[in-house]
């Protein structure tokens, strides 16, 4: 990926904060989603937005490189794992949906438990290694394209939910082809323990933690309120970080002993040279939360995984244009390359 942020948005945290808020994600009005509801194996619920069929096509924004555009009979599903307190309406999810219009690609976004509106029943939320939950999901939407018609399948994690999908990929190895058939993660911190250390200094924490924790906070208390007992309210309201907030409330929710233990346990980064998928791993060398020290080299991933680690980009950003600009740069670039990996006798 040839990215170079534009002069008006210089350093991480710039390129990090504006595309989220500002810039434009999409190339007309925003995406229509269609929601399904699935009842999880163990009782509870997720929600699962389904890209409404798309009217005329779009203009694309940007340099207007040519697209590869597959076939209706065979149209490939592109599934989208948010990351950390995300949804479907994230900026990020919202530029992917854009891009599936204007390839003519169907689209999904699973939620994560609480993530879609609506605080999920069991005793449990998300956490960055749910590899068990991705397989779950993968397997019922790979019967889905099944039984319309066998398309390939191609996946996307965003942060956290890039990590849990690395996660999966490499604890999979080679069965994970009879669910995707390829995978790709952007700006995730697949080696949790120096991303949690980086995101609770200076103005990471007082910018990007507090923000996280201004919406995790109260989904915590309200799932108190659904089982009490389950944590100890006053430990969780004293967390300033994330790795307070994940000693008393994410490790033990999640069957992992502590903080440390859920993020040695949890991270991708070791898994990577079992991943026998086509696999991408996108990671901005200027990210404020994702160290470029922590990420890998070549030689220490497998054959199937790519690197792309551009200068600029911050934490999901990569903005492009004249301001307000335009978030379309990566998921065009990681689109391409997804569709890339098929061949063109499956594009």
């Amino acid at each position: 990926m040839k990215y170079r942020a534009p002069w008006w948005l210089p350093g991480g945290n710039l390129q990090t904060i504006w595309p989220a808020l500002y810039a434009r994600r999409v190339t007309g009005a925003p995406p229509q989603y269609l929601r399904e509801r699935w009842d999880t194996p163990d009782g509870d619920f997720i929600d699962v937005d389904f890209l409404d069929p798309p009217g005329p096509q779009a203009s694309p924004v940007g340099d207007k490189q040519p697209q590869v555009r597959p076939e209706p009979e065979r149209r490939p599903l592109l599934v989208l794992f948010h990351g950390l307190e995300g949804s479907s309406r994230s900026h990020y999810a919202e530029a992917f949906a854009d891009w599936c219009v204007r390839c003519g690609l169907a689209y999904a976004v699973p939620h994560f438990r609480g993530c879609s509106g609506e605080l999920n029943h069991g005793p449990r939320a998300y956490h960055s290694g749910d590899f068990e939950e991705i397989d779950w999901i993968l397997r019922r939407l790979r019967a889905r394209q099944t039984a319309q018609g066998g398309g390939p399948l191609l996946v996307v994690g965003i942060s956290l939910g890039g990590n849990a999908l690395m996660r999966w990929a490499g604890e999979m190895g080679a069965a994970a082809s009879e669910v995707a058939d390829a995978v790709a993660a952007v700006s995730s911190p697949i080696d949790l323990a120096a991303g949690g250390h980086a995101i609770g200094r200076g103005f990471n924490r007082l910018v990007y933690t507090r923000m996280f924790l201004n919406t995790m906070k109260p989904k915590a208390l309200a799932k108190l309120a659904q089982h009490p007992g389950l944590f100890d309210r006053a430990a969780l309201l004293a967390a300033r970080d994330l790795h307070a907030f994940d000693q008393h409330f994410t490790a033990p929710l999640h069957g992992f002993r502590s903080t440390e233990d859920y993020w040695a346990r949890a991270s991708a980064k070791p898994h990577l040279p079992r991943i026998r998928i086509p696999a991408l791993l996108v990671n901005a060398l200027n990210d404020p939360f994702v160290p470029a020290s922590s990420l890998p080299g070549q030689h220490e991933v497998g054959p199937a995984v790519t690197l792309w680690q551009p200068r600029h980009g911050g934490h999901v950003g990569f903005a492009q244009g004249r301001p307000p600009g335009h978030v379309q740069t990566m998921p065009e670039a990681v689109g391409q390359w997804l569709l890339g990996t098929l061949g063109p006798a499956r594009q």
